[in-house]
């Protein structure tokens, strides 16, 4: 079986020689060219089409993000960014996501590029993800954007029906795609998205200037509110509980589940076991296999259930999954996911 082909773009030489040792240390991949800057990375791609490039989002000249974009516009490829944990490199990630890269490395805070090595598997594995994603030049532009219908005032009283949604690689914009269509009279919606716990502010943040709704990032023990998202810190599980009438949050740091924390299976485990058949859960493209056992649990508990269709995910690890285990009632393509919610609600 061919290996995956690799260009690394960091204007750091210490990071270049780390990713190049983790990459070729696997035995599916192979480093197949290194830039220190876009204008060489631009010919290094002409020459050696790559199947995936690492991108580092903050270099000299031209920076990741306008490569990137013009990149995505004239050659569309699977890109990993590679970022800093600080405010500035989130909110540019967030935007290189936007853009159309595939996922992120966070660079670690301590001991910079030094302790990359400590990340291997992900990076690994971020890798092997992005080389089978479906890449468009813009991530969901195919899709128009609906306006949010009002629910019948009864629809969404708390303490009645809530969303629970898991989401990794991809993750990020088919988040915005599914909450831009809901209404803020929808019910709370409890959200876990894998992300590194600098990054979740931010999207929190980014999401509630696009959706009708309220969205913010979960704090322990607040109350579940109708027209509110609440999305899973980077640092803990997120889980639902009841207090009297009212569902509420919970965070923790037990360790994780699936390698991830928060993880999805936990909400939607959780979600079983206290909202039963007022859940409504939805698994959304990601790697791997996390939530498709608690989608089960929520099904069996008497929830409606839906799976992102393969057509629409970036990458259809965890929906199919959960469609191979019979844990999706529904198998929806992302732009009618909202739909679908709302039909059950209303």
């Amino acid at each position: 079986m061919a290996k995956t082909r690799v260009l690394i773009v960091d204007d750091s030489a210490l990071v270049r020689g780390l990713m190049r040792e983790i990459i070729n240390g696997q035995p599916d991949m192979e480093v197949v060219g290194q830039a220190p800057d876009p204008i060489q990375a631009r010919e290094m791609i002409k020459t050696l089409d790559p199947d995936v490039l690492t991108l580092d989002v903050e270099m000299p000249g031209m920076n990741g993000l306008d490569f990137l974009e013009k990149l995505m516009r004239l050659r569309p490829m699977p890109v990993v960014m590679v970022s800093s944990h600080t405010a500035r490199g989130s909110e540019e990630t967030l935007r290189a996501l936007e853009l159309g890269a595939v996922d992120f490395i966070a660079k670690p805070r301590l001991g910079g590029s030094v302790r990359l090595a400590e990340l291997a598997d992900e990076i690994a594995d971020k890798i092997r993800a992005a080389a089978r994603a479906r890449v468009r030049r813009h991530a969901l532009a195919d899709q128009a954007a609906q306006a949010p219908r009002p629910l019948p005032a009864h629809a969404a009283r708390a303490g009645e029906r809530l969303v629970f949604v898991g989401s990794s690689t991809g993750g990020t914009e088919a988040l915005k795609e599914l909450l831009s269509r809901l209404p803020a009279s929808a019910p709370g919606i409890l959200i876990a998205q894998h992300m590194p716990e600098s990054f979740t502010r931010s999207f929190a943040q980014r999401l509630n200037g696009l959706t009708a709704m309220h969205v913010k990032e979960a704090e322990h023990g607040e109350r579940v509110l109708p027209g509110h998202v609440y999305i899973a810190p980077g640092h803990s599980h997120l889980r639902v509980k009841r207090n009297g009438p009212y569902y509420c949050a919970e965070l923790s740091k037990d360790e994780p589940v699936n390698r991830h924390r928060p993880s999805v299976d936990v909400l939607f485990q959780s979600a079983a076991a206290v909202a039963g058949g007022n859940g409504l859960g939805v698994l959304l493209t990601g790697m791997g296999k996390d939530g498709a056992q608690g989608l089960l649990a929520m099904r069996q508990a008497g929830a409606h259930t839906i799976a992102q269709d393969e057509a629409s995910c970036v990458v259809f690890g965890m929906p199919k999954a959960a469609i191979e285990l019979g844990a999706a009632i529904e198998i929806a393509p992302l732009h009618d996911i909202a739909a679908r919610l709302l039909a059950r609600i209303a």
